[in-house]
């Protein structure tokens, strides 16, 4: 199997070569349009991964440097900047931005990207490179989804790069969950089989992803886009296909109570 680090790789530059030639064929007036990340235009999306490239650029600098994390104020001077481009040049910016991170990340050795630790700035202790790429992808794919979304009401997350993020939910970027999903949304506690992927829903005290196999109380048949997008908030009534199925002691609601998204 391919290791998780060169998983996210792969799913990070399927992402951006999917995106990129759409946002090149942008109209100014397709730019200021609405995303479907709420409240923020389409340019607004580019500008955030844009802004957020090149600060995961700057933080892997650093750990392959041995630097440490960024100096206080770094991340708010680039937002600021970001923020003060007009539509047109957030989105140039961005394709920019990514490329750049991607040659970078690209550019790390086998055993760099499994030995490297990287201090993001807002958790207690450095993480596994995996972990870094996992995170930018989470992003990356929710958000390429929120562009192509705004022009495709049948956009998805492509299948491999949706079961890549399945599994770095199971694994390193578990922890994520505690923040992001909301146990107390269901009634009941419940494991949802997740139908044709290798890890099952378990939402009790906690919300987690746990190797398939167990006793389950209900299903999510859909595939890994589905599951993918359930889990960042973005499988919405609007944007959910009719072969999304869950049957059991939940409903899909309330799965989406439990993911609000972010």
């Amino acid at each position: 199997m391919t290791s998780t680090a060169d998983a996210g790789i792969d799913a990070l530059r399927s992402t951006h070569d999917g995106l990129v030639p759409v946002v090149r064929d942008l109209s100014d007036e397709q730019l200021v349009a609405p995303s479907g990340a709420t409240e923020w235009t389409v340019a607004q999306v580019l500008s955030h991964l844009g802004s957020g490239a090149e600060i995961s650029a700057a933080t892997l600098r650093n750990a392959v440097d041995g630097a440490g994390r960024l100096p206080d104020g770094f991340n708010q001077g680039v937002w600021d900047r970001w923020n003060a481009m007009s539509p047109r040049h957030q989105a140039d910016g961005f394709v920019v931005a990514d490329a750049a991170l991607l040659a970078d990340v690209e550019a790390l050795t086998a055993e760099q990207r499994e030995t490297l630790q990287v201090d993001l700035g807002f958790l207690p202790a450095p993480v596994p490179f995996a972990t870094y790429a996992g995170m930018r992808l989470s992003e990356a794919a929710a958000h390429s989804w929120d562009v192509r979304v705004a022009y495709d009401d049948d956009a998805v997350i492509d299948e491999p790069t949706a079961r890549v993020l399945v599994r770095l939910f199971g694994g390193p970027m578990g922890f994520l969950l505690g923040f992001t999903a909301k146990a107390d949304a269901v009634a009941e506690p419940a494991v949802v089989d997740l139908v044709g992927l290798d890890h099952d829903l378990s939402i009790g005290d906690a919300v987690a992803l746990v190797p398939a196999g167990g006793v389950t109380t209900a299903t999510l048949e859909g595939g890994a886009d589905a599951v993918a997008r359930l889990l960042t908030g973005r499988l919405t009534a609007a944007h959910t296909p009719a072969s999304v199925v869950v049957s059991g002691n939940v409903s899909l609601e309330d799965l989406r109570r439990v993911f609000p998204g972010y």
